[in-house]
């Protein structure tokens, strides 16, 4: 099998269960002129995304990396009128093109991004009080991602849901003698999540047009 038959495969089913969406459309090519990398989810697996928020009922959303709000679009239309989603995103150019997005999709009244360095902006976030969410979506710098879990998690209830992507980093999380800083951040975030006795969780692989990759998804089942 070759990335090119996984591209297709997505665009069959792509084109068969997602309805041509201008907006969307319009987001992805905003990203591209803006000189914004192409590493937004694709179609299906931001779908993936928003479906995950309807069956979580979500109320509050925290995403963890904004890029150009693709994800993020797709995450907010999950919400109720009464909704919040918090976005970080530590590149200003990144959030700017970002707010011009969520305005073009009439989100940005469900949406809040924070420019800043995640860590930091997450240590103001509790400062302000702010949780338990529904759901996170952890898809920024690999290196923090059990640092970005802890917070989750400590700011979650029983039931809300933690989705870390881009865990399987095209089947290098195996090897036990990388010295690449996402691959020892994704290990030592698998580790961390598989020591938590407070969280049920998997991981997937993926393949698709955005190649060999894949995410992990936790439930919390105890109270915080």
């Amino acid at each position: 099998m070759s990335k090119e038959t996984w591209t297709a495969v997505d665009r069959y089913f792509t084109d068969l269960l997602l309805p041509t969406d201008p907006i969307l459309d319009a987001t992805l090519q905003a990203n591209a002129e803006a000189g914004l990398p192409s590493i937004d989810v694709a179609p299906n697996q931001g779908k993936l995304l928003n479906l995950f928020a309807q069956i979580q009922g979500a109320h509050t959303i925290l995403e963890i990396g904004t890029l150009g709000g693709y994800s993020t679009i797709w995450l907010a239309r999950a919400l109720p009128a009464d909704g919040r989603l918090i976005t970080l995103e530590a590149n200003p150019h990144h959030a700017e093109v970002a707010r011009k997005n969520l305005e073009h999709a009439g989100l940005d009244h469900l949406v809040e991004i924070r420019l800043g360095d995640a860590l930091d902006s997450l240590a103001q976030l509790d400062a302000e009080g702010h949780g338990p969410f529904d759901l996170f979506f952890i898809d920024a710098d690999k290196q923090s991602n059990s640092e970005y879990f802890q917070w989750a998690l400590n700011h979650s209830r029983k039931g809300s849901l933690i989705i870390t992507d881009n865990v399987v980093r095209n089947g290098r999380v195996v090897d036990e003698a990388s010295t690449d800083p996402s691959v020892l951040g994704v290990r030592r975030f698998a580790e961390h999540v598989a020591a938590e006795p407070r969280v049920s969780a998997t991981a997937l692989q993926t393949v698709g047009s955005k190649g060999y990759d894949g995410f992990a998804i936790a439930v919390v089942t105890e109270e915080i």
